[in-house]
Protein backbone atom coordinates (compact mmCIF):
# COMPACT_ATOMS: atom_id res chain seq x y z
CA UNK A 1 0.00 0.00 0.00
CA UNK A 2 1.37 3.40 -0.96
CA UNK A 3 1.83 6.26 1.49
CA UNK A 4 -0.82 8.17 -0.48
CA UNK A 5 -3.38 5.46 0.35
CA UNK A 6 -2.57 5.83 4.04
CA UNK A 7 -2.64 9.63 3.90
CA UNK A 8 -6.06 9.65 2.21
CA UNK A 9 -7.95 6.31 2.30
CA UNK A 10 -10.13 6.80 -0.80
CA UNK A 11 -11.00 3.08 -0.79
CA UNK A 12 -12.62 3.34 2.62
CA UNK A 13 -14.46 6.52 1.74
CA UNK A 14 -15.88 4.79 -1.34
CA UNK A 15 -16.94 1.77 0.69
CA UNK A 16 -18.71 3.78 3.39
CA UNK A 17 -20.78 5.54 0.74
CA UNK A 18 -21.88 2.28 -0.90
CA UNK A 19 -25.32 2.20 0.69
CA UNK A 20 -25.85 5.88 -0.18
CA UNK A 21 -25.29 5.02 -3.84
CA UNK A 22 -27.63 2.03 -3.86
CA UNK A 23 -30.42 3.78 -1.94
CA UNK A 24 -30.23 6.75 -4.30
CA UNK A 25 -30.80 4.43 -7.27
CA UNK A 26 -33.55 2.51 -5.46
CA UNK A 27 -35.35 5.74 -4.57
CA UNK A 28 -35.24 7.07 -8.12
CA UNK A 29 -36.75 3.76 -9.29
CA UNK A 30 -39.42 3.73 -6.59
CA UNK A 31 -40.50 7.31 -7.31
CA UNK A 32 -40.76 6.54 -11.03
CA UNK A 33 -38.23 9.09 -12.28
CA UNK A 34 -36.85 6.88 -15.06
CA UNK A 35 -40.36 5.83 -16.11
CA UNK A 36 -41.56 9.43 -16.28
CA UNK A 37 -38.65 10.57 -18.43
CA UNK A 38 -39.18 7.58 -20.71
CA UNK A 39 -42.91 8.25 -21.07
CA UNK A 40 -42.54 11.99 -21.67
CA UNK A 41 -39.77 11.46 -24.21
CA UNK A 42 -38.05 14.78 -23.64
CA UNK A 43 -35.81 16.33 -20.94
CA UNK A 44 -37.61 17.79 -17.95
CA UNK A 45 -36.62 20.26 -15.24
CA UNK A 46 -36.56 19.33 -11.57
CA UNK A 47 -39.67 21.44 -11.01
CA UNK A 48 -41.55 19.66 -13.81
CA UNK A 49 -40.51 16.23 -12.53
CA UNK A 50 -41.52 17.16 -8.98
CA UNK A 51 -44.89 18.37 -10.27
CA UNK A 52 -45.52 15.11 -12.13
CA UNK A 53 -44.48 12.96 -9.16
CA UNK A 54 -45.96 15.15 -6.39
CA UNK A 55 -42.59 15.41 -4.65
CA UNK A 56 -40.72 18.31 -3.06
CA UNK A 57 -38.87 20.39 -5.66
CA UNK A 58 -35.68 20.84 -3.63
CA UNK A 59 -35.54 17.16 -2.62
CA UNK A 60 -36.21 16.10 -6.20
CA UNK A 61 -33.50 18.41 -7.51
CA UNK A 62 -30.94 16.90 -5.12
CA UNK A 63 -31.93 13.34 -6.07
CA UNK A 64 -31.71 14.14 -9.78
CA UNK A 65 -28.30 15.74 -9.33
CA UNK A 66 -27.03 12.64 -7.50
CA UNK A 67 -28.37 10.44 -10.31
CA UNK A 68 -26.38 12.52 -12.79
CA UNK A 69 -23.27 11.95 -10.70
CA UNK A 70 -24.02 8.21 -10.79
CA UNK A 71 -24.43 8.41 -14.58
CA UNK A 72 -28.03 7.24 -14.32
CA UNK A 73 -29.31 10.54 -15.73
CA UNK A 74 -27.99 13.20 -18.09
CA UNK A 75 -28.34 16.93 -17.42
CA UNK A 76 -28.57 19.61 -20.11
CA UNK A 77 -28.39 23.26 -19.07
CA UNK A 78 -30.94 25.68 -20.56
CA UNK A 79 -31.10 29.27 -19.32
CA UNK A 80 -29.21 28.33 -16.15
CA UNK A 81 -31.64 25.48 -15.39
CA UNK A 82 -30.91 21.75 -15.63
CA UNK A 83 -33.12 19.52 -17.77
CA UNK A 84 -32.85 15.81 -17.11
CA UNK A 85 -33.11 12.70 -19.32
CA UNK A 86 -32.29 9.00 -19.01
CA UNK A 87 -28.92 7.55 -19.93
CA UNK A 88 -28.84 4.54 -22.25
CA UNK A 89 -28.27 2.18 -19.30
CA UNK A 90 -31.22 3.58 -17.35
CA UNK A 91 -33.48 3.46 -20.40
CA UNK A 92 -32.73 -0.25 -20.87
CA UNK A 93 -32.50 -1.49 -17.28
CA UNK A 94 -34.32 0.91 -14.94
CA UNK A 95 -37.45 1.79 -16.91
CA UNK A 96 -40.15 -0.50 -15.58
CA UNK A 97 -41.66 -1.30 -18.99
CA UNK A 98 -38.34 -2.24 -20.64
CA UNK A 99 -38.00 -5.93 -21.65
CA UNK A 100 -34.68 -6.00 -19.76
CA UNK A 101 -35.89 -4.01 -16.78
CA UNK A 102 -34.24 -4.54 -13.39
CA UNK A 103 -36.84 -2.37 -11.67
CA UNK A 104 -38.30 -5.22 -9.61
CA UNK A 105 -34.84 -6.37 -8.60
CA UNK A 106 -34.15 -2.87 -7.29
CA UNK A 107 -37.42 -2.90 -5.35
CA UNK A 108 -36.63 -6.29 -3.81
CA UNK A 109 -33.19 -5.07 -2.77
CA UNK A 110 -34.60 -1.83 -1.39
CA UNK A 111 -37.60 -3.19 0.50
CA UNK A 112 -36.35 -6.60 1.63
CA UNK A 113 -32.58 -6.94 1.52
CA UNK A 114 -31.84 -3.39 2.64
CA UNK A 115 -34.10 -3.89 5.64
CA UNK A 116 -32.49 -7.21 6.58
CA UNK A 117 -28.96 -5.90 6.25
CA UNK A 118 -29.53 -3.40 9.01
CA UNK A 119 -29.29 -6.47 11.26
CA UNK A 120 -26.04 -7.85 9.81
CA UNK A 121 -24.15 -7.43 13.13
CA UNK A 122 -26.76 -9.55 14.89
CA UNK A 123 -26.63 -12.13 12.10
CA UNK A 124 -22.86 -12.47 12.51
CA UNK A 125 -23.12 -12.67 16.29
CA UNK A 126 -25.90 -15.26 16.24
CA UNK A 127 -25.22 -17.07 12.97
CA UNK A 128 -28.85 -17.04 11.88
CA UNK A 129 -31.42 -15.32 9.66
CA UNK A 130 -32.70 -11.92 10.72
CA UNK A 131 -36.15 -12.09 9.14
CA UNK A 132 -37.76 -12.32 12.56
CA UNK A 133 -36.22 -9.02 13.62
CA UNK A 134 -36.72 -7.33 10.27
CA UNK A 135 -40.27 -8.39 9.51
CA UNK A 136 -41.67 -10.17 12.55
CA UNK A 137 -41.60 -13.52 10.72
CA UNK A 138 -40.08 -16.63 12.25
CA UNK A 139 -36.70 -17.53 10.75
CA UNK A 140 -38.04 -21.07 10.30
CA UNK A 141 -40.50 -19.73 7.72
CA UNK A 142 -37.99 -18.30 5.24
CA UNK A 143 -40.23 -18.49 2.22
CA UNK A 144 -43.27 -17.27 4.11
CA UNK A 145 -41.13 -14.20 4.77
CA UNK A 146 -40.35 -13.84 1.07
CA UNK A 147 -44.01 -14.20 0.24
CA UNK A 148 -45.61 -12.04 2.94
CA UNK A 149 -48.14 -10.77 0.41
CA UNK A 150 -49.05 -11.43 -3.20
CA UNK A 151 -47.53 -8.08 -4.15
CA UNK A 152 -44.19 -9.01 -2.59
CA UNK A 153 -44.33 -12.44 -4.20
CA UNK A 154 -44.86 -10.87 -7.62
CA UNK A 155 -41.94 -8.49 -6.98
CA UNK A 156 -39.67 -11.39 -6.01
CA UNK A 157 -40.73 -13.40 -9.08
CA UNK A 158 -40.10 -10.41 -11.36
CA UNK A 159 -36.71 -10.08 -9.66
CA UNK A 160 -35.86 -13.69 -10.52
CA UNK A 161 -37.16 -13.24 -14.07
CA UNK A 162 -34.90 -10.24 -14.61
CA UNK A 163 -31.87 -12.28 -13.53
CA UNK A 164 -32.54 -15.05 -16.05
CA UNK A 165 -33.44 -12.63 -18.83
CA UNK A 166 -29.86 -11.37 -18.56
CA UNK A 167 -27.85 -14.37 -17.33
CA UNK A 168 -30.03 -17.37 -18.25
CA UNK A 169 -28.61 -18.01 -21.71
CA UNK A 170 -25.05 -18.17 -20.38
CA UNK A 171 -25.75 -20.77 -17.70
CA UNK A 172 -27.99 -22.87 -19.96
CA UNK A 173 -25.33 -22.97 -22.66
CA UNK A 174 -22.41 -23.60 -20.29
CA UNK A 175 -22.80 -27.32 -21.13
CA UNK A 176 -24.26 -29.12 -24.13
CA UNK A 177 -27.61 -30.31 -22.77
CA UNK A 178 -29.14 -31.33 -26.08
CA UNK A 179 -29.24 -35.02 -25.09
CA UNK A 180 -31.80 -34.33 -22.36
CA UNK A 181 -35.40 -34.12 -23.55
CA UNK A 182 -37.46 -34.37 -20.35
CA UNK A 183 -36.47 -31.60 -17.97
CA UNK A 184 -37.66 -30.72 -14.47
CA UNK A 185 -36.90 -27.23 -13.15
CA UNK A 186 -37.21 -27.43 -9.36
CA UNK A 187 -38.13 -24.06 -7.85
CA UNK A 188 -38.47 -22.65 -11.36
CA UNK A 189 -40.76 -19.82 -10.26
CA UNK A 190 -42.52 -18.22 -13.26
CA UNK A 191 -40.61 -20.13 -15.92
CA UNK A 192 -38.11 -17.53 -17.18
CA UNK A 193 -35.20 -19.97 -17.08
CA UNK A 194 -37.33 -22.73 -18.62
CA UNK A 195 -38.03 -20.44 -21.56
CA UNK A 196 -34.31 -19.76 -21.93
CA UNK A 197 -33.71 -23.52 -21.98
CA UNK A 198 -36.36 -24.15 -24.63
CA UNK A 199 -35.07 -21.32 -26.80
CA UNK A 200 -31.77 -23.24 -27.01
CA UNK A 201 -32.99 -26.86 -26.93
CA UNK A 202 -36.15 -26.91 -29.02
CA UNK A 203 -36.78 -30.65 -28.74
CA UNK A 204 -37.23 -30.71 -24.97
CA UNK A 205 -40.11 -30.20 -22.55
CA UNK A 206 -39.84 -28.64 -19.10
CA UNK A 207 -41.91 -29.27 -15.97
CA UNK A 208 -41.62 -26.49 -13.38
CA UNK A 209 -42.18 -27.74 -9.83
CA UNK A 210 -42.74 -25.07 -7.19
CA UNK A 211 -44.85 -24.31 -4.14
CA UNK A 212 -48.60 -24.09 -4.80
CA UNK A 213 -48.80 -20.36 -4.08
CA UNK A 214 -45.88 -19.72 -6.47
CA UNK A 215 -47.47 -21.73 -9.28
CA UNK A 216 -50.81 -20.02 -8.75
CA UNK A 217 -49.19 -16.58 -8.81
CA UNK A 218 -47.17 -17.48 -11.92
CA UNK A 219 -50.31 -18.48 -13.77
CA UNK A 220 -52.12 -15.33 -12.64
CA UNK A 221 -49.43 -12.75 -13.35
CA UNK A 222 -46.76 -14.21 -15.64
CA UNK A 223 -48.14 -16.81 -18.04
CA UNK A 224 -49.42 -15.05 -21.16
CA UNK A 225 -49.54 -18.04 -23.48
CA UNK A 226 -50.06 -21.77 -23.17
CA UNK A 227 -46.72 -23.19 -24.25
CA UNK A 228 -47.25 -26.95 -24.69
CA UNK A 229 -43.58 -27.52 -23.85
CA UNK A 230 -43.89 -26.02 -20.34
CA UNK A 231 -45.98 -27.60 -17.57
CA UNK A 232 -46.41 -26.48 -13.96
CA UNK A 233 -46.54 -28.88 -11.02
CA UNK A 234 -47.55 -27.73 -7.55
CA UNK A 235 -45.53 -29.30 -4.77
CA UNK A 236 -42.94 -29.09 -2.03
CA UNK A 237 -39.88 -30.91 -3.36
CA UNK A 238 -38.76 -31.79 0.17
CA UNK A 239 -42.01 -33.53 1.06
CA UNK A 240 -43.78 -34.41 -2.20
CA UNK A 241 -42.90 -36.83 -4.99
CA UNK A 242 -40.42 -35.44 -7.51
CA UNK A 243 -41.31 -36.53 -11.08
CA UNK A 244 -38.82 -38.52 -13.15
CA UNK A 245 -36.74 -36.56 -15.64
CA UNK A 246 -33.63 -36.78 -17.81
CA UNK A 247 -32.32 -33.47 -16.51
CA UNK A 248 -33.05 -31.59 -13.32
CA UNK A 249 -32.32 -27.89 -13.02
CA UNK A 250 -31.92 -26.15 -9.68
CA UNK A 251 -31.16 -22.45 -10.05
CA UNK A 252 -30.34 -20.56 -6.87
CA UNK A 253 -31.98 -23.25 -4.71
CA UNK A 254 -29.23 -25.27 -3.01
CA UNK A 255 -27.62 -22.14 -1.57
CA UNK A 256 -30.71 -21.67 0.63
CA UNK A 257 -29.99 -24.69 2.82
CA UNK A 258 -27.52 -26.23 5.25
CA UNK A 259 -25.59 -29.30 4.09
CA UNK A 260 -27.93 -31.80 5.75
CA UNK A 261 -30.95 -30.47 3.86
CA UNK A 262 -28.94 -30.16 0.65
CA UNK A 263 -27.99 -33.83 0.81
CA UNK A 264 -31.54 -34.85 1.66
CA UNK A 265 -32.85 -33.06 -1.42
CA UNK A 266 -30.02 -34.04 -3.77
CA UNK A 267 -30.36 -37.74 -2.89
CA UNK A 268 -34.08 -37.50 -3.55
CA UNK A 269 -33.40 -35.93 -6.95
CA UNK A 270 -30.87 -38.66 -7.72
CA UNK A 271 -33.56 -41.29 -7.20
CA UNK A 272 -35.90 -39.50 -9.64
CA UNK A 273 -33.17 -38.90 -12.22
CA UNK A 274 -33.26 -41.43 -15.05
CA UNK A 275 -30.09 -43.46 -15.80
CA UNK A 276 -27.79 -41.38 -17.97
CA UNK A 277 -29.51 -38.22 -16.75
CA UNK A 278 -28.01 -35.24 -14.97
CA UNK A 279 -28.51 -32.43 -12.50
CA UNK A 280 -27.61 -28.83 -13.38
CA UNK A 281 -26.97 -26.49 -10.46
CA UNK A 282 -26.80 -22.76 -11.11
CA UNK A 283 -25.17 -20.77 -8.33
CA UNK A 284 -22.64 -18.04 -7.63
CA UNK A 285 -19.28 -19.56 -6.73
CA UNK A 286 -16.61 -18.62 -4.23
CA UNK A 287 -12.95 -18.96 -5.10
CA UNK A 288 -11.22 -21.91 -3.48
CA UNK A 289 -8.57 -19.63 -1.95
CA UNK A 290 -11.29 -17.35 -0.44
CA UNK A 291 -9.99 -14.39 -2.46
CA UNK A 292 -13.36 -13.56 -4.01
CA UNK A 293 -15.27 -12.81 -6.09
CA UNK A 294 -16.50 -9.96 -3.93
CA UNK A 295 -20.06 -10.28 -5.26
CA UNK A 296 -20.16 -13.94 -4.21
CA UNK A 297 -18.77 -13.11 -0.78
CA UNK A 298 -21.40 -10.42 -0.27
CA UNK A 299 -24.12 -12.80 -1.47
CA UNK A 300 -22.94 -15.33 1.09
CA UNK A 301 -23.37 -12.73 3.82
CA UNK A 302 -26.83 -12.09 2.43
CA UNK A 303 -27.67 -15.78 2.75
CA UNK A 304 -26.68 -15.53 6.42
CA UNK A 305 -28.97 -12.56 6.92
CA UNK A 306 -31.94 -13.98 5.00
CA UNK A 307 -31.79 -17.80 5.06
CA UNK A 308 -30.04 -20.74 6.68
CA UNK A 309 -27.81 -21.30 3.63
CA UNK A 310 -24.60 -19.92 2.15
CA UNK A 311 -22.67 -19.57 -1.09
CA UNK A 312 -20.09 -22.30 -1.73
CA UNK A 313 -16.87 -23.14 -3.52
CA UNK A 314 -16.84 -25.51 -6.52
CA UNK A 315 -15.27 -28.22 -4.37
CA UNK A 316 -18.15 -27.97 -1.90
CA UNK A 317 -20.77 -28.41 -4.61
CA UNK A 318 -18.80 -31.28 -6.11
CA UNK A 319 -18.70 -32.97 -2.70
CA UNK A 320 -22.45 -32.55 -2.21
CA UNK A 321 -23.21 -34.01 -5.64
CA UNK A 322 -20.77 -36.88 -5.24
CA UNK A 323 -22.14 -37.82 -1.81
CA UNK A 324 -25.63 -37.82 -3.34
CA UNK A 325 -24.61 -40.35 -5.99
CA UNK A 326 -23.81 -38.11 -8.96
CA UNK A 327 -20.54 -38.55 -10.86
CA UNK A 328 -18.39 -36.80 -13.47
CA UNK A 329 -19.09 -33.46 -11.82
CA UNK A 330 -18.05 -30.49 -13.97
CA UNK A 331 -17.96 -26.79 -13.17
CA UNK A 332 -18.16 -24.04 -15.79
CA UNK A 333 -17.63 -20.35 -15.10
CA UNK A 334 -19.65 -18.04 -17.32
CA UNK A 335 -17.78 -14.81 -16.63
CA UNK A 336 -20.95 -13.30 -15.17
CA UNK A 337 -22.53 -13.57 -11.72
CA UNK A 338 -23.90 -17.10 -12.05
CA UNK A 339 -21.99 -20.27 -12.90
CA UNK A 340 -23.00 -23.85 -13.69
CA UNK A 341 -22.27 -27.22 -12.07
CA UNK A 342 -23.30 -30.46 -13.81
CA UNK A 343 -23.40 -33.90 -12.23
CA UNK A 344 -24.39 -37.09 -14.09
CA UNK A 345 -26.11 -40.28 -13.00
Amino acid sequence: MSSTDLDYPQQLFDYKDGFLVSKTMFTACELGIFDLLHDVGEPLSAAAIASHLCTNVDGTDRLLSACVGLKLLKAEMKNMEAYYSNTDVSAVYLVKSSPKSLYHMMMYYSNTMYTCWQFLPQAVREGRSQYERAFGVSSKDIFEALYRSEEEMVTFMHHMDSIWNICGKDVIQAFDLSEFHTVCDLGGCSGALAKQFLSTYHGSTVTIMDLPKVVQTAKKHFITDNDPKIAFLQGDFFNDVIPEADLFIMARIIHDWVEEKCLQLLKKIYQSCRPGGALLLIEVLLNEDRSGPLTSQLYSLNMLVQTEGKERMPSEYSKLLTESGFRDVQVKATGKIYDAILGRK
